[in-house]
């Protein structure tokens, strides 16, 4: 779900004017590069022409290689929320008795994603000083750190609010880590071109349904023989149990999880020592390097540059221009998330299998598989031109029509008591149909989004200004996190209804 990171490329890596074809077929056609007015920064410059490369032929020769390489960085920078959201049955089970458990789903996702919006600030403020690879490395070690300490959680018991504190603190060290993972990982793709940054953002959506998949694995393998009384006594003890199934399901997929980081981090580090990622990404290791050199020489010297004001004001109007020109785009887009993080999955987590025989832990797993399988297809579905809508009225008016899915959601069978009567939305496949629209709804509105809001042919405010479509993306992708964070907070309040209208929810 949290295709939520910027899918951004890093302003100012743009490479040279050329058009490039992937195996979908569709072409992308590469931006002039932007003329720069520097002259404090002049001798400092790099070309890719001065380091012997041929663009063209490096995008296709290392087309094997680098893209799936990258294609596992992106899986790596999504990894770690959809470690928390399907974690998330397990997380409950330690919290049994603890006032803090009704609201924790609600807590997870605010504290996750308001962190988030200011490590990606500071990642991006400080890309230019920092080395990708070093970024990549360490932020990979810190996230496979956390989840292998999760994973020994699972061996470990506590009280329920120790827990609780642990677990947001998880979520915040996760949040923070991929945000600096991101930024470097789409600063080395942009040098490789369009298809490594294609292969980046298809993996936020693949990786959310390959997990969803092995999450439905592990609970079914951890539900298999059960009864129906078992399962009976499970819903009726609030969708506790004795903790077990949970406690072995989040074990196996913190386990796997673990894992797949590991093996990211040493693909990537044989990637680090190709010579083609030497000569392409190490533009960017130098420009570090000695803009961390400048930096160091302005503090000892206490110089102060005028044009570096100048320029930084210019950038801060630039910035303003373009987010009122893209006002429209930016709203649908952020208005999307503030549906989905409202509903998904603090409503959805509370709904329960209409059949008897099917348990609550693994109907739970299903269901983030149907709403992340539905996201896939909706970002897929945005490569067939026929398809995509360029009007951004449009695209808002179908960001506001999603608001209907929070009362709909609402009439599904939720926890409830014997009086209640039976939902108005009494089947379960009516309900896993819902959550694929829900899904499908948000990545094809977030992708028309991030589409219409840089596209200079498609998008009369930008005025035909290519300058202006590294900062309509970059904007448009924070207002997209703020959605994201707003919808979290948000959930309180949903969470709330669903407590006053179900006395039984706990």
């Amino acid at each position: 779900m949290r295709s939520l990171h910027s899918h951004t490329t890093r302003p100012g890596s743009i490479s040279p004017p050329q058009i490039l074809t992937v195996e979908s077929g569709a072409v992308y056609h590469a931006l002039p590069p932007a003329p720069v007015d520097d002259d404090r920064d002049s001798e400092l410059e790099f070309d890719v022409d001065d380091f012997g490369i041929d663009m063209s032929t490096t995008v296709q020769t290392v087309d094997s290689r680098i893209r799936w390489i990258y294609f596992m960085l992106g899986c790596a920078t999504l990894l770690p929320w959809n470690v928390l959201i399907t974690a998330t049955s397990f997380f409950l089970s330690r919290l049994v008795g603890s006032p803090l458990r009704t609201t924790f789903t609600s807590y997870m996702t605010t504290t996750s994603t308001v962190s988030n919006i200011f490590a990606v600030a500071h990642a991006t403020a400080t890309s230019k000083r920092s080395s990708p690879s070093q970024r990549v490395f360490w932020s990979i070690a810190s996230t496979t750190l956390v989840i292998v300490i999760l994973f020994l959680s699972t061996f470990v018991h506590c009280q329920p609010s120790t827990f609780f504190f642990f677990a947001i603190l998880c979520s915040i060290l996760l949040s923070t880590f991929v945000s600096y993972l991101s930024t470097a990982a789409f600063a080395g793709a942009s040098l490789f071109g369009a298809p490594c940054i294609q292969s980046v953002i298809s993996a936020h959506a693949a990786v959310g349904v390959v997990v969803s998949v092995v999450q439905v694995i592990t609970s079914a393998l951890s539900v298999w023989g059960s009864t129906p009384e078992a399962i009976a006594a499970f819903i009726s003890n609030d969708s506790a149990g004795d903790g077990k199934v949970e406690e072995g399901s989040a074990r196996a997929f913190f386990g796997i999880s673990a894992l797949f980081m590991i093996s990211t981090s040493m693909t990537y580090a044989w990637m680090a020592r190709l010579p083609v990622y030497i000569d392409t990404v190490g533009i960017l290791e130098q420009n570090a390097e000695l803009d961390g050199a400048l930096g160091s020489a302005d503090e000892a010297g206490g110089l102060v540059f005028c044009s570096t004001d100048k320029s930084n004001v210019e950038e801060r109007n630039q910035m303003l221009r373009v987010f009122k020109a893209n006002i429209i785009y930016e709203f649908a887009g952020a208005y999307v998330f503030v549906i989905t993080l409202a509903i998904f999955p603090v409503i959805t987590i509370t709904i329960q299998p209409t059949n008897p025989n099917t348990h609550p832990l693994l109907f739970t797993a299903i269901h983030f598989l149907a709403y992340n399988f539905g996201d896939f297809l909706g970002r897929y579905i945005c490569s067939f031109p026929r398809l995509i809508i360029w009007s951004a009225t449009r695209i808002l008016a179908f960001s506001i029509v999603r608001t209907l899915f929070i009362p709909i959601f609402l009439l599904c069978n939720t926890v409830q008591g014997p009086s209640r009567g039976s939902p108005m939305i009494n089947s379960d496949i009516v309900y896993m149909l819902l959550l694929g629209v829900l899904g499908l709804s948000n990545g094809y509105i977030f992708t028309l989004c991030m589409l219409g809001a840089s596209s200079l042919e498609h998008n009369p405010r930008l005025r035909k200004r290519h300058e202006d479509v590294p900062i309509a993306s970059t904007v448009t992708s924070f207002c997209l996190i703020v959605g994201v964070a707003i919808g979290s907070f948000g959930s309180f309040g949903m969470r709330a209804i669903i407590c006053q209208c179900n006395p039984f929810v706990n």
